[in-house]
């Protein structure tokens, strides 16, 4: 899949016309509807004025190729931790709401909360309800710091989510960390019992992990942050052209 054609086809071209003469014309053309500009991200001409212009150095950081499919994913990984945040918020909220109360909790969750069940989620069978439904019958102190428990892995889940989102470094190493810390009781829990649900949630996280070990060269591996950016500027429509007026390289590391 060309993910910089199918992300222009939805959000449209980004055309920059630079400064400097040689590399103005190597993205610029002339046709019978007017002149065209290479766009940063897809590189096809679109006909029309550039969106911006100034010194190549300040042309935007337009994402394209690999790391536009990073984007993607990240993306995905973000609204997935987003997803998580929601459920232990509920979570928290049925403990602290319903302690005490002996109705099963599957049917106060769809009395009070029925668009769950309208999105498809199966309250009836429910590990996360059931486990929350046994706590229940625990102290007032005992609910009390399961609740603050829940809230806090909410808070990991939702700082996690913003990270990913905004494809901050510091975002990506805080899931690795985060994601890794709960890895143990996964795989205890599948030693226990093996579930579609359980094993899925590992491999996710597995999968997350080796995903932004590798393509965001964490903790120095294949060359660290220095290479990864190195490799993003490679990248870069503009150094490309650049690179091919002088019959080199764009930018080594």
């Amino acid at each position: 899949m060309d993910w910089s054609l199918l992300t222009c086809a939805f959000t449209g071209h980004r055309t920059y016309a630079p400064d400097e003469p040689e590399l103005r014309e190597r993205l610029r053309t002339a046709t019978a509807a007017g002149e065209a500009w290479r766009c940063l991200r897809c590189a096809d001409f679109t006909v029309g004025p550039a969106q911006g212009g100034g010194p190549a150095d300040l042309a935007p950081d337009v994402s394209r190729g690999d790391h536009l499919r990073d984007v993607v994913v990240l993306r995905f990984f973000a609204v997935e931790r987003l997803f998580r945040t929601v459920l232990l918020l509920l979570a928290a909220y049925a403990v602290w709401r319903f302690r005490g109360n002996r109705e099963p909790l599957q049917q106060i969750f769809q009395r009070e909360l029925p668009i769950l069940g309208q999105a498809g989620l199966d309250v009836q069978h429910s590990r996360v309800l059931s486990w929350i439904q046994d706590a229940l019958g625990a102290s007032e102190t005992t609910l009390r710091w399961i609740t603050v428990a829940l809230v806090a892995y909410a808070a990991i889940e939702l700082v996690e989510a913003v990270g990913l989102w905004l494809l901050k470094r510091w975002g990506e190493y805080f899931a690795f960390v985060a994601t890794g810390v709960f890895l143990p009781l996964e795989i205890h829990e599948l030693t226990q019992r093996v579930t579609p649900l359980r094993l899925g949630a590992l491999l996710v996280n597995l999968a997350l992990l080796g995903y932004l070990v590798w393509t965001k060269r964490l903790f120095g591996l294949r060359g660290g942050r220095a290479a990864y950016e190195a490799e993003r500027r490679n990248d870069s429509l503009v150094e490309i052209e650049r690179a091919a007026m002088t019959g080199g390289k764009p930018w080594m590391y």
